[in-house]
C-alpha cells in the first residue's frame, strides 16, 4: 500500500540527473511507503490506553514471540529476500545496509563492540515483511499515537486529516492521552519494525546497554531526533538518550552506497558480538 501524495517526494531530495548519480548527505532522506497513522486504527476498533495489556492488533500478535525461532545471523540472511521500498536510496537487499551500518560504526567507533552490533541488528524487525506482513507496516517513520502529530511527521496535513482520533478530545491535543513529560517508555508508538524488534530485545534478553536499546527503538522517529518534536513527553532520561539515537542514524542513513560488503569476510567478527550478547537461538 503506497499513499499518493502529489509528485515522487523522494525527488525532492534526489540530485538532477542519473538516480544513481552521487548524492550528499542531505539527499539521503526520502520514501514513498508510509506507515498508517494511528494505533487506533490501525490495530484495534477500540481507543487504547497507556495501561492496556494485552496490547492489541499487531502487538498481541506478534509479542507472543511465536512467529520463529532462529539465531541473529539466521535473521541477517533472511534479509537477503528484502529490499525495502520505501528507501529509494537503495536497490540491493537489506542484510547488505545491515553490514554497511555496522561497519560504518565500527571505524569510527572502534572501541564499542556493542554500537557495531546495533548496526547489524537495527533493521532486523523488518523480518515482519517476510512473515507476511504488508511492508506499509513495517517500514517507514515512526511517531506517538494517542495525542495530536506534530507538523514534523512526514506527510502531516494530508495523511491525518480525516483520522478519527483528532475528532476525540481525548486524543487531539499536544499531549493527548499522556502526561508532561511521561517518559517515551510510556508512550505507544506507531507499529513498526523498529518497535517490533525493540521487544525481541526485551524479551530475549539482550544484554546490551541502554543505549542500544533506544537506537532500536527510535531509530525511525525522525519527529524526534530530527525534527525536534515530542519534547513534551520525554523525561530526562530521553533527553539524555537523544544524541547517542542522533549518532547512530548517522551510519544508517550515510553508509549507504552500491559497493557491497564481503559479508562472508564479516560474519565472523560479528558472530562473536551475537556471542556476547545475545547468543543461541531466539524466539520472535
Amino acid at each position: 500500500m503506497k499513499v499518493a501524495v502529489g509528485p515522487d517526494p523522494s525527488l525532492v531530495y534526489r540530485p538532477e540527473g542519473h538516480p544513481e548519480a552521487a548524492k550528499d548527505k542531505g539527499s539521503f532522506r526520502n520514501y514513498t511507503v508510509r506507515t498508517p497513522p494511528t494505533l487506533t486504527v490501525v490495530l484495534d476498533p477500540e481507543p487504547p490506553t497507556p495501561a492496556s495489556s494485552p496490547l492489541p492488533g499487531q502487538h498481541a500478535q506478534f509479542r507472543s514471540f511465536s512467529y520463529k525461532r532462529m539465531a541473529v545471523l539466521e535473521a541477517v540472511d533472511m534479509l537477503d529476500r528484502l529490499v525495502d521500498e520505501s528507501d529509494p536510496d537503495v536497490d540491493f537487499p537489506n542484510s547488505f545496509h545491515a553490514f554497511q551500518t555496522a561497519e560504518g560504526i565500527r571505524q569510527a567507533h572502534p572501541n564499542k563492540d556493542w554500537f557495531h552490533l546495533v548496526g547489524l541488528l537495527h533493521d532486523l524487525g523488518k523480518v515482519l515483511a517476510l512473515a507476511g506482513e504488508p511492508q506499509w507496516a513495517v517500514v517507514g517513520d515512526t511517531f506517538p499515537v494517542g495525542c495530536r502529530p506534530q507538523a514534523s511527521v512526514v506527510f502531516h496535513d494530508s495523511t491525518f486529516q480525516d483520522n478519527p482520533d483528532l475528532q476525540d478530545p481525548r486524543y487531539s491535543s499536544d499531549l493527548g492521552m499522556y502526561q508532561p513529560h511521561c517518559g517515551l517508555e510510556n508512550v505507544l508508538m506507531s507499529w513498526g519494525h523498529d518497535e517490533y524488534m525493540y521487544q525481541v530485545m526485551k524479551f530475549n534478553n539482550f544484554s546490551l546497554p541502554p543505549e542500544a536499546f533506544y537506537m532500536i527503538r527510535f531509530h525511525s522517529f525522525y519527529p524526534w531526533h530530527t525534527g525536534g518534536d515530542y519534547r513534551h513527553l520525554c523525561s530526562e532520561q530521553d533527553l539524555a538518550m537523544l544524541p547517542w539515537v542522533q549518532e547512530f542514524n548517522k551510519f544508517d542513513l550515510y553508509t549507504k552506497c552500491p559497493d557491497l560488503p564481503d559479508v562472508g569476510q564479516l560474519r565472523p567478527y560479528y558472530q562473536g558480538l551475537i556471542d556476547k550478547y545475545c547468543p543461541g537461538v531466539l524466539s520472535w
